[in-house]
């Protein structure tokens, strides 16, 4: 099976050696996103509910680019930095990714100064 790189303008590109993407059959890898404007690199919102929303819709661009959506998600694994945000942070998050949920693992770690949260995904395409 070959390895495919996916990339998009329409999510940020990271400054990082790393793929936006990749895909190796019927599994995509999404990497973990920041709440970072496509076309500027800038941080989108100060709030975590407004980062989360951010950091999905760079989440969905990947996806897309690879001919996917959420419904192919199995699994999102998000970084937060204050576990007094996970309440704000599944708000915006049901919101945006919609029932039936994936699989998820929330994660506190530490993120660059003004960054709240990273969220990767796992999808599963047909074909």
């Amino acid at each position: 099976m070959t390895r495919t790189v996916i990339s998009t303008q329409n999510a940020p590109s990271l400054p990082a050696p790393l793929a936006q993407g990749i895909r190796k059959g019927p599994v995509l890898q999404v990497s973990g996103q920041l709440p970072l404007a496509p076309d500027t690199g800038e941080v989108v919102g100060r709030t975590v509910a407004e980062q989360t929303t951010q950091v999905l819709r760079n989440v969905v661009a990947v996806l897309q680019a690879a001919g996917s959506g959420l419904e192919d998600v199995v699994m999102l694994r998000v970084y937060l930095t204050d576990p007094a945000h996970l309440a704000e942070m599944n708000e915006a998050y049901a919101a945006v990714v919609g029932e039936p949920f994936p699989a998820r693992t929330t994660v506190y770690m530490q993120l660059p100064p003004g960054l709240l949260v990273e969220i990767d995904a796992l999808a599963v395409l047909d074909g």
